[in-house]
């Protein structure tokens, strides 16, 4: 343990990113080395892109976007939804009823109604990976699935690859990270962790800068049931905050008695659980001695009515630091809307709608979801932000076109829609149509590799660009995905 605040110049696996780098040899911490890395940007797989940064708004459970972005008004009574749809700012473009805030920026968005995958339900691997594979257990991670987006991203600053030769150099030596995920870790509410967000093969040392929560409901309300979730409340905030008393200069003056054992113990950092611990370690100290990243976690410098705002919910609070770090050039952003139960009482459903599919959405969902969506567009506008970043909201599936005995919906996987915005997208657009009953593609079908690789595109990021698995064998980082061009500009 002592050495979990070790030298602040070695990568995980012992090797300085300075050696490394000198050395040529960029394999030691994953991927491909730099002369390939050089001939990649030579070949125009890493160029500057219309986004620069994204924020995935992540709906874990499945949202029922038949009900929000793709309204079947004429289908039976079966399967129909009950909410009506509303005219959006882009002409001829229409979604639900509950989301009339949303609905004014439909100009800048794009609708995919089509998203289709046969990779199993509640699997989170896909949406942030672009493969396509059954998993095992969809309650574990394993360091053998490919990386995400995110950690894609997280991987070429490391190296110095993006943007050229001088901003990449500026990336890889500054001390934010490109990689944030809010509020806690995949699946840490239910007491399991869930595939997709992580480096995988390309090694933890990729992984994001992951916060933790303390979610709560409101004060004097009831236990939520399967059904009747309540409001989640809370703040994100860097693992390892410092508790009361302890002064920046105590951590420092720690940090020093704790260098000293390094040469003693360099051997123990061969352990790779060791090694990688080390690693979220060595981010959370840069942070907490970084005035730059941890000022982005305190909203006591932001004006009180935007806090209102983006809902004061943690969900809304999450989002809204989410701005604040592609402010200060963090390059991705992951705000999870989770599922909070086995560990805290609060929303028992998430967006996993079995019971009262229609009441949940109404009254729980849909009203936080279209406050902190507005807010956060209204917000990077304002601040001359939204031309260069891509906002996508998203789930890793979708819900069954028939409503089933307890009003709900169920799991389904072969059509449901996204939403991507800002920076890199024509605004206004949809694409694909899904059947009478929005239960199948009807045409222009959308893996989650086509999603990846539409993001990676909007990115600068050839989705061909290929890193190597475990196995020294080059994957591209989309898995065969092709960008949806009728939506990009």
């Amino acid at each position: 343990m002592l050495t979990m605040l070790g030298s602040p110049r070695r990568c995980c696996d012992g090797v300085t990113r300075r050696e490394t780098l000198k050395a040529g040899a960029l394999s030691a911490i994953g991927g491909f080395g730099l002369p390939q890395l050089l001939a990649a940007r030579e070949a125009g797989q890493l160029r500057p892109g219309k986004a620069k940064n994204v924020i995935l708004l992540y709906l874990l459970g499945g949202a029922a976007t038949q009900d929000m972005f793709d309204l079947k008004p004429d289908a039976p009574s079966e399967v129909r939804t009950i909410f009506k749809p509303i005219a959006t700012s882009a002409g001829g473009v229409q979604i639900c009823e509950h989301l009339p805030q949303m609905a004014k920026w439909m100009h800048k968005a794009a609708i995919v109604r089509t998203v289709t995958h046969a990779a199993g339900c509640h699997n989170t691997l896909p949406s942030y990976t672009g493969h396509e594979i059954q998993v095992a257990d969809n309650r574990i991670t394993l360091d053998s699935y490919p990386p995400s987006m995110g950690s894609v991203c997280e991987y070429l600053r490391q190296s110095g690859e993006v943007g050229g030769v001088e901003e990449g150099a500026k990336r890889r030596s500054r001390e934010l990270p490109d990689y944030v995920y809010m509020p806690c870790y995949l699946g840490w509410g239910q007491n399991i962790r869930r595939a997709g967000p992580y480096g995988g093969f390309l090694g933890k040392q990729f992984d994001a800068l992951t916060t933790e929560c303390n979610p709560h409901r409101p004060e004097g309300t009831r236990e939520p049931v399967p059904g009747k979730p309540q409001q989640v409340l809370g703040m994100p905030r860097i693992m390892g905050t410092l508790q009361d008393g302890i002064t920046i200069d105590r951590l420092l003056s720690r940090r020093r008695l704790l260098d000293q054992f390094d040469d003693q113990l360099r051997h123990i950092e061969a352990s790779n659980g060791v090694k990688n611990f080390g690693h979220q370690k060595q981010m959370a100290f840069d942070i907490l001695t970084s005035s730059n990243l941890k000022t982005a976690f305190e909203l006591d410098d932001e004006d009180p009515k935007l806090v209102d705002r983006y809902g004061k919910t943690l969900f809304g609070n999450s989002t809204l630091i989410a701005r604040r770090l592609v402010e200060r050039d963090v390059r991705f952003v992951n705000v999870t809307w989770d599922l909070f139960w086995d560990r805290v009482r609060v929303d028992y459903d998430a967006w996993d709608t079995h019971t009262n599919n229609f009441t949940i959405l109404k009254e729980n969902k849909l009203p936080g979801l279209d406050q902190t969506y507005s807010a956060l567009m209204e917000d990077l506008e304002a601040r001359g932000l939204l031309h260069e970043t891509l906002v996508v909201l998203m789930s890793e599936m979708g819900r069954t076109p028939r409503i089933n005995g307890k009003a709900g919906r169920d799991h389904w996987t072969f059509c449901y829609s996204i939403l991507l915005a800002g920076a890199g997208i024509r605004g206004g657009t949809i694409h694909g149509e899904s059947d009478a009953q929005a239960a199948y593609v009807k045409d222009g079908p959308v893996s989650t590799a086509d999603i990846c690789a539409t993001i990676y595109h909007a990115l600068g990021i050839d989705p061909e660009f290929r890193v190597l698995d475990a196995f020294g064998r080059p994957v591209p980082v989309a898995h065969g995905g092709r960008p949806i061009h009728d939506i990009l500009t």
